[in-house]
């Protein structure tokens, strides 16, 4: 049998070949990554916002909480809407069913964002208040009112006019994207400009898109004379992403740590009060995020949200999270509104 003679010198050969081969694929390695597009980062706004959805998840772990909140004169404060007032104390507008069948705004004050003083009803056929103070100490409030359901926008330039309930100017919006309804508005922004007669007012609001479900709309009330609306669909297009097949309705924004972030509530199926939900969304990316409530008997079905970045009574830096409870999703002990908050 022959055998070739395998000498050092050949091994030698055979090993600076294979190192001559690795140092090229090495090289075409180094060269396709520094050719390749770099990764996409993520948006700066996702950290925060995964930060805000994990304070509004966790109920049981809130400074305070408080379930099937009503006020001093025993009636729901359903939809509350909570703002820090800069002459002291909290204010909060919210609806009650009364026993005339109707919805009754009203406004109450607190101290310590738990317990709430009766202070004012606005009258029947107003529900879904919110309520926003301007940079002149006035404030701007806004609801649903109905017969025809539409939005009504009030301004009471000091705190005992709010507390009277004479508002000193008054808007009831033209309805210009539905023939049904618009509602459940939320106050964006109020600029002065330098008096509420020469102000932009941004509201968001609901639709009651071809009289069959709820859509996102926009509006800008200007010099408290002039109504201007349309359509969201991008925003209702972050809803719909996760099946959302019923209403989209109501919703509330804040800055937190300098992102444009909020909440709304979308109902999985129409009719079905047991399916709605909070959503976290992001006005920077136009996503929005599903979240995971747990409140302390496991409730599953939160509507109405609202959000309020504030000062807690002990001067620490909080997020005030506001949600109605339907009696279909609600734990025991539970249905009605919940009021929490937690600091930061």
């Amino acid at each position: 049998m022959n055998r070739r003679t395998r000498t050092p010198g050949n091994a030698l050969i055979r090993l600076r070949t294979r190192l001559t081969a690795l140092a090229a694929t090495a090289a075409v390695l180094a060269l396709g990554a520094l050719c390749a597009p770099p990764a996409a980062a993520a948006p700066p706004s996702d950290a925060p916002r995964a930060e805000l959805r994990g304070l509004i998840e966790n109920v049981t772990q809130a400074n305070a909480r408080r379930y099937r909140t009503t006020d001093s004169a025993g009636r729901t404060m359903d939809a509350a809407k909570v703002v820090q007032d800069s002459s002291g104390g909290y204010l909060a507008v919210y609806h009650t069913l009364l026993g005339d069948g109707r919805f009754h705004a009203a406004l109450a004050t607190s101290s310590d964002l738990m317990n709430w003083t009766f202070g004012r009803d606005f009258g029947a056929g107003t529900s879904q208040p919110t309520i926003a103070q301007v940079s002149n100490g006035g404030y701007v409030m806004a609801w649903e009112q109905d017969p025809s359901n539409h939005i009504a926008v009030r301004y009471y330039p000091d705190r005992s006019h709010l507390l009277n309930g004479s508002a000193t100017r008054a808007f009831d919006a033209p309805r210009t994207l539905s023939a049904c309804a618009e509602g459940t508005p939320n106050i964006y922004s109020v600029q002065l400009g330098p008096d509420i007669d020469h102000s932009t007012i941004d509201i968001g609001a609901h639709y009651f898109s071809n009289c069959v479900v709820d859509r996102q709309m926009r509006a800008t009330l200007s010099n408290f004379s002039s109504w201007s609306a349309s359509a969201q669909p991008n925003f209702d297009n972050a809803l719909l992403y996760w099946g959302v097949g019923g209403n989209i309705g109501d919703r509330d924004a804040i800055t937190f740590r300098g992102y444009p972030l909020g909440v709304i509530e979308g109902q999985y199926t129409k009719n079905d009060f047991g399916s709605w939900r909070a959503f976290v969304y992001d006005y920077s990316t136009g996503n929005a995020d599903t979240t995971a409530i747990h409140t302390d008997g496991g409730s599953t079905a939160f509507a109405n949200p609202s959000i309020t970045a504030l000062k807690a009574p002990d001067g620490k830096n909080a997020v005030l999270v506001s949600l109605f409870l339907p009696s279909e999703g609600a734990a025991a002990g539970e249905a009605g509104q919940l009021i929490y908050y937690r600091e930061y």
